[in-house]
């Protein structure tokens, strides 16, 4: 069975592993696999799925496959808009093609710099409809993500009472100004939900001396306090197997496994975190 974490304070619990919408979700034209892959995680007992606009063909491949199921998962998508304007059209195009009348949580995708900050907060700005779509059930819940730099995202906590975000938790941002250092306390004294990203550092890990498998990088992201669940994208269902074999163990953990594997990417640290500038 799955472990199903609470989601920080906001009264839903999700599966601790998230189909995330990279891999062969983040594709054109691929249906039949795309297909296979959502039906695999769903009789497997995921219940968190996460896409964006961004994403390709990922929220039209969901809105296609998910069926009735629709109604036992737990939804996630994100807009890169930052204008008002912008963000209604993007929640239009995602609930159209993920099939659904609402989303259980729709977030500001891939904050970066400060100037988008203030165009998102501004008049005008994105966060407008965030708010409305909440209001009147569009969304359940609002979030922001951010692996660019760890002061922005933490910034973007102060704009607005957002209930989740989504961040890098890997053993390379060990040796790094980490994101859950910068952003991690202050989501956790909110009771904000915290989803990890880049767990595996998009399969970077697998190209290194003495790599073990993923399950050191699941568990190390699962037993940073606060993380609720992991989520990652998946070429084919023997990488959700894999996945879920390693979160099912992740309560046995290697004595001092944390520690080793930051001292095993500390020197690879720059390359693995691609994700930041």
């Amino acid at each position: 069975m799955i472990p199903r974490h609470s989601l920080g304070a906001m009264g839903v619990e999700v599966s601790a592993f998230g189909l995330g919408g990279e891999g062969i979700l983040r594709t054109h034209g691929r249906h039949e696999q795309a297909s296979e892959l959502i039906r695999q995680a769903l009789d497997l007992g995921v219940t968190y799925f996460e896409s964006a606009r961004a994403y390709s063909g990922s929220e039209g491949y969901l809105g296609q496959s998910l069926g009735a199921d629709r109604q036992r998962i737990f939804l996630a998508t994100k807009s890169h808009e930052r204008t008002a304007a912008g963000a209604q059209e993007h929640l239009r195009e995602s609930l159209t093609l993920l099939g659904t009348d609402w989303i259980d949580l729709w977030m500001v995708h891939d904050v970066r710099t400060r100037d988008e900050l203030e165009q998102i907060a501004g008049p005008g700005g994105a966060l407008e409809v965030f708010a409305k779509a909440k209001q009147r059930g569009a969304a359940r819940f609002l979030g922001v993500s951010g692996h660019h730099d760890p002061a922005i995202l933490r910034a973007a906590l102060d704009l607005f009472p957002f209930d989740c975000v989504l961040m890098p938790v890997n053993p390379a941002e060990g040796a790094l100004n980490a994101f859950a250092d910068e952003v991690l306390p202050t989501a956790r004294a909110r009771g904000m939900g915290v989803i990890a990203m880049k767990v595996l550092c998009r399969g970077l890990v697998a190209q290194l001396p003495g790599f073990m498998g993923t399950a050191p990088y699941l568990r190390y992201a699962l037993q940073t306090e606060g993380v609720s669940l992991v989520s990652i994208g998946c070429e084919n269902t023997a990488q959700i197997r894999e996945n879920l074999e390693a979160v099912v163990a992740v309560n046995q953990p290697t004595e001092g496994e944390r520690e080793g594997l930051e001292r095993l990417l500390s020197p690879y640290a720059r390359k693995l975190a691609y994700y930041r500038p």
